[in-house]
């Protein structure tokens, strides 16, 4: 069976959507020869797009991946060149961090497939979604260094999931840094050989899917919110979230299977 990565383009949307029954949403960029850059047209298909799964209350999870060999090279330089004006430039990152906090604000959890490069906005990309899974051959640099531009838009995400020093390091030589070592600094979890990269993903997808939605989403507002938070109001934010979180059916059931050595109700499929 073809992979989204060897597939050739479906269509000719900018970004392909796909839904299966379980509520499995899947989001591909789809401009192959341009390196699946994120020109406005991509910005605002990816921006609908999530805002239609935040719309789908039987949405449980959103898988982004790319058709072709790179899964996102970044802003479309071209495209920035051809308006030098500031309030262009300044509606232009506007747009691109509301898709990237729709990401962050969506109640389900989001898994990048990364079939391959991911430079500048597309590391970005990569390090909002809230897992990530990658073949062993991608590479990752937020490099606007390169071309006399501070990455600072990627910075905000990359510096929340790997050490402030490992990340101004790539911020400020505008190095690459391997699959290996983007597991080891915390960008991605799993790292896996391209024939493997779906089956990784589907595992995840699978044990996510086993959970129960309304504790998922949960959790991941939790996690988010008390990061920003100083040590006393975070753990109050999470004795609260846990407290209301107990009293839900869900738990109650589950802690009753539990208690009972059986699968909770809700976890049982025909």
């Amino acid at each position: 069976m073809n992979t989204l990565a060897d597939a050739k383009p479906l269509a000719d949307a900018p970004v392909l959507h796909q839904r299966d029954a379980r509520g499995v949403h899947r989001l591909t960029l789809n401009q192959p020869r341009s390196f699946n850059v994120l020109s406005e047209a991509v910005l605002a298909e990816l921006q609908r797009q999530i805002d239609l799964i935040a719309a789908d209350d039987a949405a449980r999870v959103l898988v982004i991946g790319a058709a072709g060999k790179a899964f996102c090279a970044g802003h479309d330089l071209k495209q920035m060149k051809a308006d030098p004006r500031l309030d262009y430039y300044q509606s232009l990152f506007a747009q691109c961090s509301r898709m990237m906090l729709s990401l962050l604000k969506l109640p389900i959890p989001v898994i990048a497939r990364v079939q391959g490069l991911a430079t500048a906005a597309g590391c970005q990309l990569v390090a909002q979604c809230d897992l990530a899974v990658s073949v062993d051959t991608a590479r990752f640099g937020v490099n606007g260094i390169d071309v006399g531009l501070f990455c600072a838009t990627p910075s905000v995400p990359l510096v929340r999931n790997m050490l402030p020093k490992q990340a101004m390091e790539m911020l400020l030589t505008g190095g690459f840094i391997g699959a290996d070592e983007a597991r080891a600094r915390g960008l991605v979890n799993r790292v896996v050989p391209a024939e493997q990269l779906d089956a990784a993903v589907d595992e995840l997808v699978n044990a996510i899917l086993d959970k129960p939605r309304a504790a998922v989403a949960a959790g991941k507002e939790l996690f988010y919110r008390q990061r920003e938070l100083g040590i006393e109001a975070a753990y109050q934010l999470a004795g609260q979230t846990m407290a209301c979180n107990m009293s839900w059916d869900v738990a109650q059931e589950g802690v009753q299977a539990f208690i009972e050595k059986r699968e909770p109700t809700w976890r049982q499929r025909g």
